[in-house]
């Protein structure tokens, strides 16, 4: 399978994950991109899989897919319902529906009425009691109903405010002259719609972990913007450049040893020749393979040119900042893509 052996060579993990044995949640199986990832997961050995579905309806959208060690819970008929339906009650408890003014959930039998309904919450749940070592959905699902099981049930992890995400960029097999290792980080494309310079900071921070954790390669980070050193500015509508550049000043604090400047256009943060020209003496640059958007707009645009048009492999959004390793996919994701992220959330775990 191709995209495993990017996986490998991007961590050279693939025996490691074997050895590991984690278990992943997938969300989604009325869905037959979902269903056959699951398959091509087990047989791979990159992580055990618990398939949020029920058995006939898995079967029926993915006819003929061997399911074979692929575990299918359905929350019809999960004896695990009870005990999940109270960690989401005591989770919640006190937590006030703001459209109707009472609780959101009264007892723990109307949070089980709750999860039978709800697949995202219930894999979440599973996650949170220790059932699973990770999750991923979104095939089916917006962003907006994919992380909000895991904000409001597996939280942010001790002394995080920020969750964000990064997408995993691998070149195509003609490589990349700009990106000579082959894989770039792209932050954040998924989840804050409009970040303060204090999150812009923890966002390059925490991708910059992602890319060396995860990604296998040593980050150069470059703040984004349309100004490069103050070449531009936008003082009159949005004030994005002093709001990149005070988030440059943070992240360096944060991260005093961490390769990261800005503010950059995009040319000069990749390519040597306008990196010299627009920025001297920078080390970041020209040289570039973490890149942190002013904004979701940006972000989000940004990826999916350099995936459809430049043919660039996304693997993610991986998710950042959450108790647990908690992950989201593109609703436009293929087979190979929800493979490729439960392979990065099993590495996370």
């Amino acid at each position: 399978m191709k995209v495993l052996r990017t996986v490998a060579e991007i961590q050279a993990y693939t025996a490691e994950l074997k050895k590991a044995g984690k278990t992943i949640v997938l969300c989604e199986g009325e869905d037959k991109r979902v269903v056959e990832a699951a398959s091509i997961i087990v047989k791979e050995g990159i992580s055990k899989i618990i398939l949020v579905g029920n058995k006939e309806e898995c079967e029926k959208v993915a006819p003929g897919v061997d399911l074979s060690g692929v575990q299918i819970v359905d929350p019809a008929t999960s004896p695990d319902a009870d005990k999940y339906a109270e960690l989401l009650y005591k989770a919640r408890e006190g937590k006030i529906n703001k459209k109707t003014g009472a609780p959101e959930y009264a007892d723990v039998a109307a949070a089980k009425a709750y999860i039978l309904k709800d697949r995202t919450m219930f894999g979440a749940l599973i996650l949170k009691a220790g059932d699973a070592d990770g999750f991923v959905s979104g095939a089916c699902h917006s962003t907006a109903n994919t992380l909000r099981p895991g904000l409001q049930v597996i939280k942010t992890a001790p002394g995080i405010k920020t969750v964000s995400s990064s997408f995993i960029m691998v070149a195509p097999e003609c490589g990349n002259k700009y990106i000579p290792e082959g894989v770039a980080l792209l932050a954040d494309c998924a989840i804050n719609i409009e970040p303060s310079a204090e999150e812009l900071a923890d966002i390059a921070v925490a991708t910059a972990d992602t890319a060396k954790k995860i990604g296998g390669i040593e980050p150069r980070v470059a703040m984004l913007s349309f100004s490069t050193k103050g070449s531009g500015n936008d003082d009159k509508f949005f004030k994005s450049v002093p709001k990149v550049q005070e988030a440059v000043k943070l992240a360096q604090e944060k991260a005093p040893d961490l390769a990261l400047d800005g503010e950059f256009q995009f040319d000069a943060a990749v390519a040597p020749e306008v990196g010299e020209l627009k920025a001297p003496g920078s080390k970041v640059a020209g040289h570039a393979n973490v890149f942190v958007f002013p904004n979701i707009n940006a972000g989000n645009i940004g990826y999916k040119i350099a995936q459809r048009m430049g043919g660039w492999m996304a693997i993610g959004p991986v998710c950042q900042g959450f108790a647990k390793p908690l992950n989201d996919l593109s609703r436009g994701c293929n087979v190979d893509d929800i493979v490729a992220t439960v392979a990065v959330t099993a590495l996370q775990a």
